[in-house]
C-alpha cells in the first residue's frame, strides 16, 4: 500500500467517525447556546420534487412535536450535474414516492408526468408568498397536493414572484453544500427526505428541544425481524445491481445476501462500471454527502465503515476481472462481499497485490489462481450488459435491486423487494 492511501485511509476513517461526528454536534450546540439562537433548521422545498412533498406532509407535526424554528427555502431543480439521467430521476422519483406515501401512511399519486410549467409556476407563486407571509408549513402540503394532482391551487391564496426566493434558496443551499431539495439542514448535518428524518429527531431529543418519541417515519429493517432461512426455491431470483466504488453498495451488501436466503433466492451479482469510470460526474460536495450518510447509515447499522481505500480505477477493474472466475468457483459474492469490505472498511488497496490477494483469501479463494486472471478483458461487456439492463429498467445508479418485474434503486428501498419476495414465494407454496 502507498504512503498515500494509508494516510488517506486513516482520515478518512476520522472523518466518518462516530467520535468525529459527536464531537461536531458538541461544537454546533456550544455555538448555538452561545449566541443565543433557537433550534434553526433550514428546509428546502424543491416543488416539482415528490420527495418535497412528502416532507411537506410530515413537517407541521414535527413542528408541533419540537421546540424549533423553520426556516423555509425555495429551491429549483438539482444542477445537471447531480440528474445526468433527469428524465430516468424524475419518472423514477414520482413512482417510489408513492410507494414510499404507502409505506408512510401519506398521499401520493404518480401522475405519470412531471407538473406543467404553467401549474408548477403558479405553484411555486403560491408558496413563495407563503414563505413570505410566514405562513409555508401550513400550506404547502395543499399546494402540492393540488399541484401533483392536476388541480387548481386555491385562488385565494395570494401569490408573489417566485424568481427571486429561488435565486436565494440555491445559493443558501449551495453555500451549506448541498444540491437536492427535500432536504433539512441543522447544525452542520444534512437530512435528505423522510428517509433521514428520524436521525434529526433523535438528535432534537438528546437536546431535550422535544420528548423522545417513535420517529414520524422510519424504514424497517430488512429481512423483517424473526425471518429465517429458507430452502432455494427454483426460479426465484434477487438481481443486485453492484459497484465495487460504491460505498451503499458495501452497507447493503450483508442485508441483500441475508433477504434473498431467507426467501429462498439465487442472489445475482450485477457488476457495473462506477459511475466516474463512465464519465458521469460526482462533484466534491455530493462525495462528501454521500461519505458522510453512509457513514451515519453504518453507524446505526453496526456495520464497520471508514477505513477507505477509493478503489476508482485500477482497483475496481482488478476486481471485476477476478469477480467472474470468482463466481465459477462458487465464491462470487464472498469474494464481492470481501472486496466491499476491504476497500470501504479495512483500507485495503485493491489496487496492489498485497491489498488485492488478502480480499481473495478472505473470500476463500486461492490467490495464485485469482493472479492469473487479472489481465482478463471479459468482464467490461458483462459489466456494459448489466449497466443496459439496468436502465432498461428505469434506474441509473447503485445498488438497484430487482425481483420479477419489480426493481427498485437504494438501499432504503431493500423493503420493497422483501415485500415481492414475500408475494412470490408464498404463492409458490400454495400453487398445487
Amino acid at each position: 500500500m502507498s504512503f498515500r492511501t494509508a494516510v488517506m485511509s486513516r482520515l478518512a476513517a476520522y472523518w466518518t467517525s462516530q467520535k468525529r461526528l459527536v464531537a461536531a454536534r458538541v461544537r454546533a450546540e456550544r455555538k448555538r447556546v452561545a449566541q443565543g439562537l433557537p433550534h434553526r433548521i433550514y428546509w428546502f422545498h424543491d416543488a416539482a420534487d415528490p420527495y418535497s412533498h412528502l416532507l411537506a406532509q410530515l413537517l407541521p407535526r414535527f413542528a408541533a412535536r419540537y421546540e424549533v424554528e423553520i426556516v423555509v427555502h425555495l429551491v429549483g431543480p438539482p444542477a445537471d450535474w447531480a440528474a445526468p439521467e433527469r428524465a430516468q430521476l424524475e419518472a423514477y422519483a414520482r413512482r417510489d414516492a408513492e410507494q414510499l406515501a404507502a409505506r408512510a401512511g401519506l398521499m401520493f399519486t404518480d401522475p405519470g408526468e412531471q407538473p406543467g410549467p404553467a401549474s408548477l409556476a403558479d405553484a411555486e407563486a403560491a408558496l413563495a408568498a407563503a414563505i413570505d407571509s410566514g405562513t409555508f408549513i401550513e400550506v404547502a402540503a395543499a399546494i402540492g397536493a393540488a399541484l401533483w394532482q392536476g388541480n387548481a391551487i386555491d385562488g385565494t391564496l395570494p401569490r408573489i414572484a417566485p424568481a427571486a426566493a429561488k435565486v436565494a434558496g440555491d445559493t443558501r443551499r449551495d453555500a451549506l453544500g448541498h444540491y437536492l431539495g427535500a432536504t433539512l439542514y441543522y447544525g452542520g448535518e444534512w437530512y435528505w427526505g423522510i428517509d433521514r428524518l428520524h436521525y434529526l429527531e433523535e438528535r432534537l431529543a438528546d437536546l431535550g428541544a422535544g420528548a423522545r418519541l417513535e420517529p414520524l417515519y422510519r424504514q424497517p429493517a430488512v429481512p423483517a425481524a424473526g425471518t429465517t432461512a429458507a430452502p432455494r426455491q427454483s426460479g426465484l431470483v434477487l438481481d443486485w445491481y453492484a459497484s465495487f466504488r460504491s460505498p451503499y453498495t458495501y452497507i447493503v451488501a450483508d442485508r441483500v445476501q441475508a433477504l434473498a436466503d431467507a426467501y429462498g433466492a439465487e442472489l445475482k451479482v450485477r457488476y457495473v462500471l462506477p459511475m466516474v469510470m463512465r464519465s458521469l460526474p460526482v462533484p466534491p460536495m455530493k462525495r462528501q454527502y454521500i461519505t458522510l450518510d453512509v457513514a451515519r447509515e453504518a453507524h446505526r447499522l453496526d456495520i464497520p465503515f471508514g477505513r477507505v481505500a477509493d478503489p476508482v480505477g485500477r482497483p475496481v477493474e482488478r476486481g471485476y476481472a477476478v469477480l467472474p472466475w470468482a463466481s465459477e468457483q462458487g465464491r462470487g459474492l464472498n469474494f464481492a462481499r470481501a472486496f466491499l469490505r476491504g476497500v470501504f472498511a479495512e483500507g485495503l488497496d485493491a489496487g496492489g497485490d498485497a491489498g488485492l490477494r488478502r480480499i481473495v483469501e478472505t473470500a476463500g479463494l486461492k490467490w495464485t489462481s485469482a493472479r492469473s486472471h487479472l489481465s482478463d478483458t471479459d468482464w467490461r461487456a458483462e459489466a456494459e450488459a448489466n449497466r443496459r439492463e439496468m436502465t432498461g429498467l428505469g434506474l441509473w445508479g447503485v445498488p438497484s435491486f430487482r425481483v420479477g418485474d419489480v426493481a427498485v434503486w437504494g438501499q432504503d428501498r431493500l423493503w420493497v423487494i422483501e415485500a415481492e419476495l414475500k408475494r412470490l414465494s408464498e404463492r409458490e407454496t400454495v400453487t398445487p
